[in-house]
């Protein structure tokens, strides 16, 4: 595996760690929480999350293409964008050359993806659901880890 593929595999399980605190515990209710009315509500933002991920698979496969996908209730989502991550987190761990440029696959998907798992974070917080903050760099992140059961933060690292 190339260090290139190995940073984005870091890039994607960083990515699962955030995503996955930013999802754990919200209530059904949050999935159509609206902050404003022109607003995305937070499952349609998951669903483009995992429509990022899908044609961040694609991209590395050489073939890019991008499909907008109909948001599926709120726990179903949640599977479909941790079983999207994991995909893609396979091919890179796999023996085949990346269709497309490093720079690219993470300006584009992986860098969106994490721009709108912040802002599930910040709609959590409007939806009086708050998660609370955590230095990240302390966290047990590791490349393949990128399912929805994560490790817990260590509580010192923890704030609200």
């Amino acid at each position: 595996m190339s260090d290139a593929a190995l940073s984005l595999r870091h890039a994607l399980a960083t990515l699962a760690y955030r995503a996955s605190k930013s999802l754990r515990g919200a209530t059904p209710a949050f999935a159509d929480f609206r902050a404003s009315e022109t607003s995305r509500t937070p499952v349609e933002i998951l669903a483009h999350m995992g429509d990022l991920m899908d044609w961040g698979l694609a991209m590395s496969r050489g073939t890019p293409k991008w499909n907008t996908s109909a948001p599926l209730p709120w726990d179903r989502e949640v599977e479909r964008f941790f079983a999207a991550v994991t995909a893609w987190d396979g091919y890179l761990a796999g023996p085949e050359p990346l269709g497309y440029e490093v720079e690219r696959l993470f300006q584009g998907p992986i860098a969106d993806a994490l721009n709108h798992t912040g802002q599930i974070n910040f709609l959590r917080r409007l939806a009086g659901e708050p998660v609370k903050g955590e230095s990240y760099n302390r966290a047990a992140i590791a490349a393949g880890q990128t399912t929805f059961e994560q490790p817990r933060p260590e509580a010192k690292y923890e704030f609200d």
